[in-house]
């Protein structure tokens, strides 16, 4: 990968991290958003690490040449240890803690190790992109290297199997989530192989160096981007829902609001138009200037007509739900209709009680706005708006 990729993946990485750190600052005590949040946090950090001019910045500024050799090698394994530990927690059980601290225990003597071969080792000569081959077999330096690609390999291997296995036993966001997050440990599991080979050549009197520096690295990357969409998928995945059923019914409910459009313009009743906001805040304000609509209208909905549109509509459809809502579009269509052309218009005669005493619910509204656009019926109120004030249907 080039510095430029490994930036900018890790930019992803890291936005995904503030997304979500308010829901960790709101629930400190709970371990599947901080493995979560965990996970993110280190696929970053092996992106910016991983880079070669923060390698080149590193072991400047320490005066230690190739410190970031080490630094990368335990993010890379703190990761492998938090997808695993991710795993344990999406799956759960009586056991789920316990399993969980000995994933930690077990990665952080494997970083403790890291340090102590690579103080005891010597590796004088800064490299960038080819360190593991170069050094493969420099003494405790080569220990080094083995011993994270093992740890990585072993973390990626076990977590591919974990996800697999149970999302054969779960449906619907988390399966794919799963299905997803092993592919990417799949592919992590190439950075390992990849590099092992080539260190495992270069023990052989052989040069692969190219697995280490171009394959490894693309594979990691690749890995680690589809891991975190994996995990992303059952976080995302809801809010995904709510914002396509939220437009939806905005754009469903936009026949109501075209048919009241005059009075909510004339009257004032629309609230101030939402700028840059998501689809519920527009459904929202939708829904809103509606009920404002119909709250105006009130005292002008002709009960009598709605009692007659809801009779023919029921005989004619046979459903209860389509008939009421047929009934409201016409008994407001007729009112638009005359409020749009009188400046007062008086009560219909013989009317008791408030219509509106029931206002419809959301999910009414949506089935008015679709008979709105479709009934006959409501097409023959809104046409003779004037004269069902006389009994005219």
């Amino acid at each position: 990968m080039s510095s430029v990729s490994n930036y900018v993946s890790c930019a992803v990485l890291w936005l995904c991290l503030v997304a979500k750190a308010p829901d960790l600052l709101r629930h400190r005590g709970d371990p599947y958003l901080r493995a979560i949040c965990a996970v993110l946090a280190l696929a970053g950090l092996c992106f910016f690490l991983g880079a070669p001019p923060t390698i080149g910045a590193v072991n400047r500024l320490s005066g230690v040449p190739n410190l970031a050799a080490p630094l990368t090698y335990a993010a890379i394994t703190a990761y492998g240890a938090a997808s695993q530990v991710l795993v344990v927690y999406w799956r759960g059980g009586p056991h789920v803690h316990r399993t969980a601290r000995r994933w930690i225990t077990a990665y952080t003597l494997v970083v403790v190790g890291i340090a102590v071969t690579f103080a005891l080792g010597e590796a004088p000569v800064e490299r960038r992109t080819d360190l593991d081959t170069y050094y493969a077999t420099t003494p405790f330096i080569g220990q080094m290297i083995v011993l994270y690609l093992a740890a990585h390999l072993a973390a990626v291997s076990v977590t591919a199997v974990s996800s697999l296995r149970w999302a054969r036993r779960v449906r619907g966001r988390l399966r794919a989530g799963l299905a997803v997050m092993a592919i990417g440990a799949l592919c992590n599991s190439g950075y390992s192989v990849c590099k092992l080979l080539a260190v495992g050549a270069r023990w052989s009197g052989h040069d692969w160096a190219v697995l280490d520096t171009n394959m490894s690295p693309a594979a990691a990357g690749m890995g680690a981007l589809i891991t975190v969409v994996g995990v992303l998928i059952p976080l995302v995945g809801p809010w995904l829902t709510e914002w396509r059923r939220s437009w939806r019914t905005y754009v469903r409910l936009a026949p109501l609001e075209r048919e009241l459009d005059e009075l909510l313009s004339r009257r004032s009743l629309r609230l101030p138009r939402p700028r840059l906001a998501s689809p519920t805040t527009w459904l929202m304000w939708r829904q809103t200037s509606i009920h404002n609509a119909l709250g105006y209208l009130d005292a002008c909905l002709d009960r009598a007509l709605y009692a007659r549109t809801r009779e023919a509509a029921l005989r004619a459809t046979g459903d209860a739900e389509r008939a009421e809502a047929t009934a409201w579009a016409a008994v407001i269509a007729s009112a638009a209709w005359d409020t749009a052309r009188r400046e007062h218009v008086p009560p219909p005669p013989g009317g008791e009680g408030r219509l509106v005493a029931r206002v419809p619910d959301p999910a009414a509204l949506v089935r008015i706005a679709d008979a709105l656009a479709t009934s006959e019926l409501v097409a023959a109120a809104r046409t003779h708006g004037g004269t069902t004030r006389t009994g005219a249907a």
